[in-house]
């Protein structure tokens, strides 16, 4: 007697809210715990999964590879090898994922208050400031590249893109080319103006902020306290 076939593998049933709600869509793709983070991260541009898991402090290892592939079908996010001689598998965002930054933006700019002190167990990487800075630099006007140095680290943001290249970077600036402007400041006065209780023009003339560097986004900076100079890098 013929054996019975064996039942096609069960494909399991993407979660959903099931609600004709553009919302409740958005949420079935980004809802899940991490997904946004992984999305924040992915903003500086491809990533390896062990630097992704490095600075997601936190995620478990089968969580992080579920939402990579949850990412990947929903169209947010692609795989690719690098070319020879790395040869490495990196994540990076498809268009419709780099699309989430004005829904990072306005979140980061909810939860700034809910930084007014940071607890002993927070985790804390220098990038994560990248994003509610950006909107403040943006807000300036401004067009170009600025690097940020603080305690904590350095990164720096592409201020003015159009959206389709990474946002901001971990480190230096040196690698991306183009004049770059230089802030330094501290996490808390960086928080401030990332929250709108502090003004760049407030912060440089009160010396909370230090501007450095050559090319018209440095000038430009040091033109919203007309008593700034502008130093070299």
């Amino acid at each position: 007697m013929p054996s019975r076939p064996s039942p096609p593998p069960r494909v399991p049933r993407r979660r959903s809210y099931d609600q004709y709600c553009a919302a409740a869509r958005a949420l079935d793709a980004v809802g899940d715990r991490w997904t946004l983070l992984v999305v924040r991260e992915l903003m500086a541009g491809p990533r390896r999964y062990t630097d992704l898991h490095a600075d997601l402090p936190g995620v478990s290892t089968d969580v992080l590879a579920s939402r990579l592939k949850d990412m990947e079908r929903d169209g947010l996010a692609e795989r690719r090898r690098l070319p020879a001689p790395v040869s490495a598998f990196v994540y990076e965002l498809t268009a419709r994922g780099r699309a989430l930054l004005p829904v990072l933006m306005a979140l980061a700019e909810w939860g700034a208050p809910e930084l007014a002190e940071r607890r002993a167990t927070d985790a804390v990487r220098a990038h994560w400031f990248a994003i509610p800075l950006l909107r403040s630099l943006e807000r300036q006007g401004l067009d170009g590249i600025v690097q940020v140095r603080l305690d904590e680290g350095e990164f720096h943001v592409r201020v003015g893109g159009d959206g389709s290249g990474p946002v901001y970077g971990d480190g230096a600036a040196a690698a991306v080319g183009g004049p770059v402007a230089l802030l330094e400041l501290d996490a808390e006065t960086c928080l401030a103006v990332s929250r709108g209780s502090l003004t760049l023009e407030e912060g440089v003339r009160e010396g909370r902020i230090r501007v450095a560097g050559d090319g018209p986004v440095a000038t430009a900076l040091c033109h919203v306290a007309p008593s700034a100079s502008v130093g070299s890098l």
